[in-house]
């Protein structure tokens, strides 16, 4: 087995902490609002008969 997923996970983790080092609050907002409207949008469209 690799460690990509983890490395993967490690080099976003960093990319983030950059991110808010820099002051780009505004920004990680925004892409976190993107995500929870795309998971919306997907959960939406399952079908009505599944039951979680």
């Amino acid at each position: 087995m690799t460690n990509e997923p983890d490395h993967f996970f490690e080099q976003q983790d960093a990319a983030i902490q950059a991110m808010l080092v820099e002051s780009k609050g505004d920004e990680l907002t925004d892409i976190l609002v993107a995500a929870l409207t795309d998971a919306l949008h997907l959960l939406r469209d399952e079908s009505p008969d599944t039951l979680h």
